[in-house]
């Protein structure tokens, strides 16, 4: 499965640069070099971590699907009638998955990750969460349970998962009877969005159906604000993934009421500890200032870590390439590595280390990460 991805990874590149040329020559580009690196950074850190949570990514599954499976017919499911619905049973449990992503505030602090972005462009569709299969796998053991056998379960996951890519885009308009079925660039850009009107919308993946039969669709009308409400600042990829948990934590500590310290991980986000807010209250949500943009990294920074950016996804693809094949400790360090790796470009992107120091640090993670990787 890893190396399916590293196959994708040149297409998926293709795509963007065709983006990126349309939107440059129609003078509307939607891209931001800093923006785009912490994207792709985090999808490189995500399927690092997928390498090495294969209990959570499928392996539990595969683990209560003899005890769980009511009926099973390998003949029926590897029929085009079977893989059709295989694929629908996932986009149905994804969209639960999905929604709960956005209503309860320890799933959110784990999909965020996803919303972080202040561009909406095909980057942004590899943006993907590190941590959401941690929580995640039991909303879909319901297809255990019909007897979708776990080859063709993590076959539909990725096959929601690559119809994604192409309606993360503000160059596709609304496509009409498509709009009602599919999620489409138009329905997702609501999802995206965090005006008010579109907040908790559209959460279908592949099909925008279960929003209209369960009461979570928005049409697209006024311009999209992107983002989260909580907004990230800096290009820090750790800080993106772990960030969110930070404030659900310190207000836990605060509360003074047991009841509460519990509530605060599973009321919708935003919800606060009434002791708490009252003694350090938040300001009121802005449009306006969630449309405000940072400067751009330096041309020296963004050379600098681009070539680092490129450095290490040879080596995040190297390490999709061999990672069936290792050790989970050589799994889990080269992890470690990656991520010290794409923290230090991130923090040179964000003027918090000089390129010295940053190319200081790099040069020996890479070579530690060669070193371990040559032999396979």
């Amino acid at each position: 499965m890893h190396r399916l991805v590293v196959f994708a990874v040149p297409v998926f590149a293709l795509l963007m640069a065709c983006e990126f040329i349309y939107g440059w020559l129609r003078k509307r580009n939607t891209y931001r070099f800093d923006d785009t690196v912490a994207s792709l950074s985090q999808g490189l850190l995500s399927q690092a971590v997928a390498a090495c949570t294969q209990l959570f990514q499928i392996g539990l599954y595969a683990w209560v699907y003899p005890a769980l499976a009511l009926w099973t017919r390998p003949d029926f499911w590897n029929s085009a009638i079977g893989w059709t619905l295989a694929i629908l049973l996932f986009d149905f449990c994804d969209y639960w998955l999905h929604r709960a992503g956005h209503e309860s505030a320890v799933f959110w602090a784990a999909h965020s990750v996803h919303h972080q972005s202040r561009r909406f462009n095909l980057s942004t569709a590899l943006r993907q969460e590190s941590l959401v299969a941690l929580l995640g796998w039991v909303f879909y053991l319901p297809m255990a349970v019909v007897g979708v056998p776990p080859e063709q379960f993590g076959l539909a996951g990725l096959a929601v998962l690559l119809y994604q890519f192409w309606i993360h885009t503000e160059h596709i308009g609304k496509l009409g009877w498509f709009d009602r079925v599919f999620s489409s660039p138009s329905n997702h850009r609501v999802h995206h969005a965090v005006n008010d009107e579109y907040i908790d919308h559209n959460y279908g993946g592949m099909l925008v159906v279960w929003d209209r039969l369960f009461g979570t669709f928005a049409e697209e009308a006024a311009p999209c604000v992107y983002g989260t409400r909580e907004r990230l600042e800096g290009s820090n990829p750790l800080h993106a993934v772990f960030g969110p948990y930070a404030p659900l934590w310190r207000d836990a500590r605060r509360t003074r009421h047991w009841r509460d310290k519990l509530r605060v991980w599973f009321m919708p986000p935003g919800w606060r500890p009434a002791d708490v807010a009252l003694r350090d209250p938040k300001p009121a949500f802005s449009l306006v200032a969630a449309r405000a943009d940072t400067p751009p990294a330096h041309p020296q920074q963004g050379i600098a870590g681009a070539l680092q950016f490129l450095l290490w996804t040879a080596v995040v693809l190297r390490f999709l390439w061999c990672a069936d094949d290792l050790r989970f400790g050589l799994d889990a360090a080269l992890l470690a590595l990656c991520g010290a790796g794409l923290w230090t470009t991130g923090a040179l992107l964000d003027a918090r280390l000089r390129a010295r120091s940053a190319w200081g640090l790099q040069l020996l993670g890479l070579g530690i990460a060669v070193a371990l990787l040559w032999p396979h």
